[in-house]
């Protein structure tokens, strides 16, 4: 089977007038549909340089990211952005939700944004809302704006509007690093889920070793290249 995420050789560099900062070092690595692969590292080791990347989000100063064997540096930037509606779901640390919609429109939006330029217009999935919101703990919350959500709970919308859409994969940056024991455990338990139950491929980054033992994989990385690749535990 041919990997969802193949990256090879990634390099990436910032540079501010005449100095130059590796963020990247040659990193290579691939994932299979439906596995659940965790990244983890210190602060500046490169996670989140990779994170954008994978995403699309940012290009790499050299190598290639191909997602579902689609080569992101030859696409243009409306390419790029019709791939993430289509292909890729988004779990950020901050949540990023629109503050004067409820719940539910935030998870509405998301399926309207897939749907820009298709020419078509898809209803939402209800059955799918209904089991993510059950899953989530967040079914009667839904008519309540982020300031009237707690953090977890405001993560828990993020990752419905995220899975809403049926993505083939989920980026989750940092998705726990807000939260308390008790929401950890329930956002990470839904990133597993929709592995392996919705049979999506999942991308955490984290700083968290523990949480990361959760995956079916956690890549190690240190310097701006990954170190050391070992089996998650849980």
């Amino acid at each position: 089977m041919a990997p969802i995420i193949l990256a090879q050789d990634l390099g990436k560099t910032y540079r501010s007038g005449k100095l130059e900062v590796p963020a990247l070092r040659s990193v290579s690595f691939s994932v299979e549909p439906g596995e659940f692969v965790a990244i983890v590292g210190p602060s500046g080791s490169g996670k989140s340089t990779l994170f954008y990347i994978l995403g699309g989000l940012t290009q790499a100063t050299s190598g290639s990211v191909a997602i579902d064997g689609v080569d992101f540096a030859k696409l243009s930037d409306a390419e790029r952005t019709k791939m993430r509606r289509h292909k890729i779901g988004f779990v950020f640390q901050r949540f990023n939700l629109l503050p004067t919609l409820t719940a539910m429109g935030n998870i509405e939006i998301a399926n309207d944004i897939s749907n820009l330029g298709t020419g078509t217009e898809s209803k939402l999935d209800l059955p799918l809302l209904n089991h993510l919101t059950e899953l989530l703990g967040i079914a009667g919350r839904l008519d309540h704006r982020p300031n009237e959500l707690s953090g977890g709970e405001q993560q828990r919308v993020a990752i419905a509007r995220a899975l809403i859409t049926r993505p083939a994969i989920v980026l989750a940056d940092e998705p726990t690093g807000n939260l308390d024991t008790k929401n950890s455990d329930a956002v990470l338990d839904m990133l597993r889920k929709s592995s392996r139950e919705l049979n999506q491929t999942v991308l955490m980054i984290t700083h968290n070793p523990e949480a990361a033992q959760i995956a079916d994989r956690i890549l190690h990385m240190r310097d701006g290249e990954i170190v050391h690749v070992e089996n998650g535990t849980k």
